[in-house]
């Protein structure tokens, strides 16, 4: 059959894909992400984002309903379960990041597990049906990225997640269902007029609302195309279309699913080992080295010696912030990272916490920081650099540049520190055993033969010890 638009390819694609097509490396890449991701969800479910997303869901009801992560007695209707454990992954910004640049997996799995907790129990779905519709929702984002340039930069406009992430959310959900190729078509035009959200609102509360939304939004067009809702079948093919959130849009007619590779075969992703945007790691990377030489050399002088930092880095407006006023600012915030890294010696998961940020100390080390743009550093996750310079008061200068930090795709975390990370994420809302049997079943998911063993363990209450804010 001759493929009449790129939409329609792209529909062939998520309906004729099967369980055999998954190579071995994006089994084992897709576990790794699914491992992570749940991690910063558990974690994020202490956020005052997430606290408020969730009373707001709790106007909504439904017979089929589907559980918020690690709260057994709080239950919603599966999109909006998707959307507040989609919040909940993004609200710190610790989530994993690909190239070009987007979040993916926030906006997929919190759909794929309100689905199997939700559908009925028969038939089962498998560790391996699980597997093929995350990946699924992950390469659908990754074959839109690819359709633009500007995509391939930090975003200026639109929050990649709010857009692709729309969409793949849509591409899992539907390939989750088993809907017909002409039905997953109408899913991703639904899916289109649900995307987008502009990057005003980065580093504010809004934000992790992005990830949310695009689950919700992705699951909610995948019922509505069951039901024979109907879009505009060339959506993805248009500049009126979905080339209205990129520039230089040239989608293209992807190849028959027999010949098909996936993106993540080929690029891996970056996992964050503290909640910031993924730009200041290379920001964090660069301080630690200058702080170990002062630390050598000089026996780690006070910040009042320090007359001048100097970060050479992309222009990327919306992470130069000189004085962030809170956690979600200085996540986004060059300069913060900087002095906390250099006073602190670490960044870690409290680093960001208010009395943290606005501690006089690190106020003062603010003031001394400059930011220069060289020509040569673009603001491209792939390309990317930063280097460091801290002049003393008594002429001294100490430069160190980090190219790759540990985490970023060309510097993979090993499977023993994506594990740890998962353990300091998770532990604090649910038992030992839980977190050890979690990273036991993710580890060997493609022989799960009933995902509702996963599902279960994640409403497992919260340790007695752990006292939940109440808004």
């Amino acid at each position: 059959m001759m493929l009449k638009s790129v939409t329609e390819s792209l529909a062939k694609l998520i309906h004729g894909l099967k369980v055999g097509h998954l190579t071995d490396r994006v089994i084992q890449r897709s576990k790794r992400m699914i491992l992570d991701t749940l991690g910063v969800g558990f974690l994020g479910t202490s956020t005052e984002v997430f606290h408020k997303a969730r009373e707001y869901s709790k106007i909504y009801s439904s017979n089929v309903s589907s559980t918020v992560w690690g709260q057994p007695d709080f239950r919603l209707p599966p999109t909006y379960a998707a959307f507040v454990n989609g919040v909940a992954i993004h609200s710190m910004d610790f989530d994993d990041t690909w190239y070009p640049a987007t979040h993916p997996s926030g906006a997929v799995l919190p759909v794929l597990m309100a689905l199997s907790e939700a559908l009925p129990p028969s038939p089962k779905c498998s560790g391996l049906d699980l597997l093929l519709a995350f990946n699924v929702g992950i390469e659908v984002q990754g074959r839109l990225m690819h359709f633009s340039k500007e995509a391939k930069d930090i975003p200026k406009r639109f929050h990649p997640p709010s857009v692709v992430g729309t969409l793949g959310s849509a591409a899992a959900a539907s390939k989750f269902l088993g809907l017909s190729m002409t039905e997953c078509q109408e899913a991703l035009a639904i899916a289109v007029s649900h995307a987008g959200a502009p990057m005003a609102n980065a580093a504010t509360q809004t934000k992790p609302l992005h990830i949310g939304n695009a689950a919700r939004h992705g699951l909610e067009a995948a019922f509505l195309a069951m039901l024979g809702l109907q879009g505009n079948k060339r959506v993805l093919d248009m500049e009126s279309g979905f080339g209205a959130f990129y520039a230089n849009y040239a989608p293209k007619i992807l190849p028959d699913v027999d010949s098909h590779t996936w993106l993540l075969d080929q690029q891996d992703v970056a996992f964050k080992l503290f909640p910031a945007h993924l730009a200041t790691h290379w920001v964090a990377d660069a301080a630690a080295s200058v702080r170990k030489q002062l630390a050598r050399d000089r026996a780690l002088l006070p910040t009042d010696h320090m007359e001048r930092i100097v970060l050479r880095i992309p222009d990327a407006q919306y992470v130069n912030r000189p004085f962030p006023d809170s956690e979600h600012e200085a996540r986004h915030s060059f300069q913060y990272v900087a002095c906390a890294m250099l006073l602190d010696g670490a960044i870690t998961v409290p680093s960001f916490h208010k009395h943290q940020v606005n501690r006089p100390r690190v106020r003062e080390l603010l003031g001394k920081v400059e930011l220069e743009h060289p020509r040569d550093n673009l603001p491209n996750f792939n390309t990317l650099y930063c280097e460091i310079s801290v002049a003393l008061k008594d002429g001294a200068i100490f430069t160190e540049r980090s190219d790759t930090f540990y985490g970023h795709w060309r510097k993979p975390l090993s499977q023993k520190d994506l594990q740890e990370k998962f353990r300091a994420n998770a532990c604090g809302m649910l038992s030992c055993h839980t977190v050890e049997r979690l990273i036991e079943i993710v580890e060997n998911l493609e022989d799960l033969e009933d995902c509702s063993v996963l599902t279960t363990l994640l409403k497992e209450p919260s340790p007695p010890e752990i006292v939940t804010k109440s808004l």
